[in-house]
């Protein structure tokens, strides 16, 4: 069972590398930390260090040892050991919870698929996705990794990953799996795309709640607008200066990378453009034309139908939405990447 094998990776390199900080020695337990505030994930014990990545609020990684009272040893979703600050701004320790033993936790709820979402390999944004699961279909929630994901096993008994978010899912009766199921390690990138995508989203979800302001200074960060503050993310995650506006942005992205017209072929990270708001109503924007209508806003996809970006001082400043059926979507011209 591939949850056994990774469990026993895990546990041989607690022996190696230290005692396991938070759970008796030799229990077949798994302690697992939730990130709370982006936080710089390194490759060694000391802010001198090279950073690996950012890893971004709501991650989940595996707690392998405390090295000191400053640093902790911990492990990512795609596999990778390195450290992260023990301050509880950044991280949040889960209870330690006993593993399944093999052909265990074979019970589960039924859910029913309330709109489209992804179905996912692993517990991240960043893991690949099977396919999307459709409305009206029926899937078993096999156990909850996190607040952010349930383990499922659609009509096929293909084992993924979906958003616990009400939206996407309904679920009926009692979640089985004794606990958080540990997750299947998704396949990392091979040119570092995800990190740097990880790094970038991280660096805008610091600014959460910054206050919006219309043509704001690009010189300091008290104030975005939409591009200014797409603009600072990428400056601040990986030293990459983007154009200052929304439009330059969007020629900035086809001239890099192929870019797609229907928001559901895009990817965590990728940058979206919008033409003007006209009204909530899909009709009112029937004859658009995405490569000629003028760009007014830009956004970063996050994945399942969410974006993050920044709009008006009424809507509380830089914050995230889901866009599917709401008037981002009938105005989102096209979107792609701009790595």
């Amino acid at each position: 069972m591939k949850f056994r094998r990774t469990l026993m990776s895990l546990l041989a390199a607690m022996m190696v590398w230290g005692s396991y900080p938070y759970s008796e020695a030799g229990a077949a337990t798994v302690t697992t930390g939730t990130i709370q505030y982006g936080v710089n994930f390194r490759t060694a014990p000391s802010t001198s260090s090279s950073v690996v990545r950012m890893i971004g609020k709501g991650e989940e990684v595996v707690v392998l040892s405390q090295h000191n009272s400053a640093w902790y040893r911990v492990q990512d979703v795609f596999g990778t050991i390195g450290y992260i600050s023990t301050d509880s701004k950044y991280l949040k320790i889960n209870e330690p919870v006993q593993a399944p033993s093999e052909g265990g936790g074979t019970g589960g709820a039924n859910a029913s698929i309330v709109a489209s979402v992804s179905f996912r390999t692993g517990p991240s944004t960043s893991a690949s996705r099977i396919r999307y699961l459709s409305k009206g279909e029926q899937v078993t929630v096999t156990g909850q990794y996190n607040s952010y994901w349930y383990e499922v096993k659609d009509s096929k008994g293909q084992t993924g990953y979906v958003s616990t978010d009400t939206q996407y899912i309904r679920v009926t009766g009692q979640i089985g799996g004794g606990g958080p199921s540990q997750p299947s390690q998704p396949t990392p990138p091979t040119n570092g795309a995800g990190s740097q995508i990880e790094a970038v989203i991280a660096a805008g979800m610091n600014y959460l709640g910054t206050p919006y302001e219309y043509g704001s200074s690009r010189n300091d960060t008290s104030t975005f607008d939409c591009s200014d503050l797409i603009r600072q993310m990428f400056k601040d995650a990986l030293g990459i200066v983007l154009p200052a506006d929304s439009r330059g942005q969007g020629d900035y992205v086809r001239d890099k990378s192929s870019v797609t017209t229907d928001w559901r072929q895009l990817k965590r990270g990728d940058l979206m453009f919008f033409m003007d708001y006209k009204g909530t109503s899909a009709s009112l924007y029937s004859g658009k034309k995405s490569f000629s209508d003028k760009i007014s806003h830009a956004a970063i996809y996050l994945g399942d139908g969410k974006v993050l970006h920044t709009y008006s001082k009424d809507s509380g400043g830089v914050r995230t939405d889901s866009i599917a059926g709401k008037h981002w979507e009938y105005r989102f011209l096209y979107g792609g990447s701009a790595l």
